[in-house]
C-alpha cells in the first residue's frame, strides 16, 4: 500500500512510497486512511528537520491530522466496521511521568513521550493503519469528511479549557475576545467564542481572500491592524508565534485577563522587549499568559462536539485545498486562499 513519507529535514525527499499492510502490535483497530490535514508542523518537518522517524528509520511518515473508516475492531472496543475515527497523536512515556499516567500525556514531564507522525512513531498518513482502541476516537458520522479538523480543533478545545480554569480564579468576567492570524487554529478558536457567546475581533494580515469572510461569517470584527482594537480583551488566544505581537498583547490585556499561546515561530531573531514595563503591567493586571501544546483524549472529545455544533457550510469552508495521494508534496507549498489543505488517501 502507499503512504506519505519524508526524511526530515530534506524536503526534496517527499513521496509516495510502498509500505507494508500495519502491523497487528500497532493497534487492534485497522483503518482505511480518507483524509490527512496539513498543518505547519509537517512543513516544519519536511523542510526543517522537525521531528524524528522511529528508531533505525530514515524515512518518517506524516500525517498527525487523521480521519479515517474502521475496517476492523475488537468487540470490547466499542467501535464497529464503518465508524468514522481519528487517532490521537501524543503517545504517553514509558515511564510514565506522572501526568502520562493520569491520561494528561499532554503534560507530560519528561519529554519521553512520542507522536504519530511527529515524533518517534509514523503517522496516518498511509492508506490503511493501525491504533490502539484507547487512541481511536469516533467522530460523528454528520460531519463526514470535516472530521479532518478535528485534531486542530483539540488544539482549541484544550486552550478553551485552560482559559476557562484560570478565569474561574476570581470575579473575572469574560466578554471581549481577541485571536490573532486566521489560520485553521485561529478560525477554530473563533468558532469556539463564538459559541460561548462572546464579543470576537479576529485580527490577520489578509485583507482579501476567504480568512476576512469567515471571520466575518461568524459576527466577528475583523481587523488587520492591532491600532484598531479600541477595547482590551479579556481574552486573547494567540495563534500567530509572532514574538513582537505577543509582547504588544500581553501589555493590552483587561485587569485578570488571559492570554492563550498556541502559535510557535521558527525564527531565533532576538527582539528588543520593554520587559520592566511588561512586568508592571502584568502584576498591576493580575493577568496571566499560558501555552498550550498537544491534547488529551478528552480534548478530541470536545472537539467533536464542537464540531458538531458548529454551521456545516462554514466549516466546509475551511477545507479550502484537497491534494490527492500521489501529489502530496505540493500541500507543502502554501497557496495564497489557504486555509485547510487536506491530502485525500483514497485515490
Amino acid at each position: 500500500m502507499r503512504a506519505m513519507a519524508v526524511v526530515p529535514g530534506r524536503v526534496e525527499t517527499a513521496a509516495v512510497i510502498e509500505i507494508p499492510e500495519p502491523a497487528q502490535e500497532d493497534g487492534a483497530v485497522l483503518v482505511e486512511g480518507l483524509l490527512v490535514g496539513i498543518c505547519g508542523t509537517d512543513r516544519e518537518i519536511s523542510e526543517d528537520g522537525y521531528g524524528e522517524p522511529p528508531p533505525g528509520e530514515e524515512h518518517l511518515i506524516l500525517g498527525h491530522e487523521s480521519l479515517g473508516r474502521v475496517l476492523e475492531a475488537p468487540e470490547a472496543s466499542e467501535l464497529a466496521p464503518g465508524d468514522l475515527v481519528m487517532g490521537v497523536v501524543r503517545r504517553p512515556d514509558p515511564v510514565p511521568c506522572p501526568c502520562c499516567a493520569r491520561g494528561e500525556w499532554d503534560f507530560c514531564r519528561n519529554g519521553r513521550y512520542t507522536e504519530r507522525g511527529i515524533k518517534g512513531r509514523h503517522g496516518y498518513g498511509a492508506q490503511r493503519w493501525r491504533v490502539e482502541p484507547d487512541f481511536a476516537v469516533r467522530i460523528d458520522p454528520d460531519l463526514g469528511d470535516l472530521g479532518v479538523l478535528v485534531e486542530p480543533a483539540s488544539v482549541v478545545a484544550k486552550g478553551w479549557e485552560q482559559i476557562e480554569r484560570i478565569t474561574a480564579r476570581a470575579c473575572s468576567v469574560v466578554q471581549r475576545v481577541l485571536v490573532t492570524g486566521a489560520g485553521p487554529i485561529g478560525l477554530l478558536a473563533a468558532e469556539l467564542a463564538r459559541q460561548r457567546g462572546l464579543d470576537l475581533v479576529v485580527l490577520d494580515r489578509s485583507e482579501s481572500g476567504p480568512k476576512p469572510e469567515l471571520a466575518r461569517a461568524l459576527g466577528a470584527t475583523y481587523v488587520t491592524d492591532l491600532g484598531d482594537v479600541t477595547e482590551e480583551p479579556d481574552v486573547v488566544v494567540e495563534c500567530t508565534g509572532y514574538g513582537p505581537l505577543v509582547l504588544d498583547l500581553a501589555r493590552r490585556l483587561s485587569p485578570g485577563g488571559v492570554m492563550c499561546l498556541t502559535g510557535l515561530s521558527a525564527s531565533e531573531e532576538e527582539t528588543p522587549a520593554p520587559l520592566h514595563a511588561l512586568n508592571r503591567d502584568l502584576v498591576l493586571a493580575n493577568a496571566i499568559i499560558v501555552g498550550t501544546v498537544n491534547a488529551a483524549r478528552r480534548h478530541y472529545e470536545l472537539a467533536v462536539a464542537a464540531l458538531a455544533a458548529a454551521e456545516k457550510t462554514w466549516l466546509e469552508r475551511l477545507l479550502t485545498r484537497r491534494v490527492p495521494l500521489d501529489r502530496w508534496p505540493e500541500s507543502l507549498q502554501r497557496e495564497p486562499n489557504d486555509v485547510k489543505v487536506a491530502i485525500d488517501l483514497r485515490g
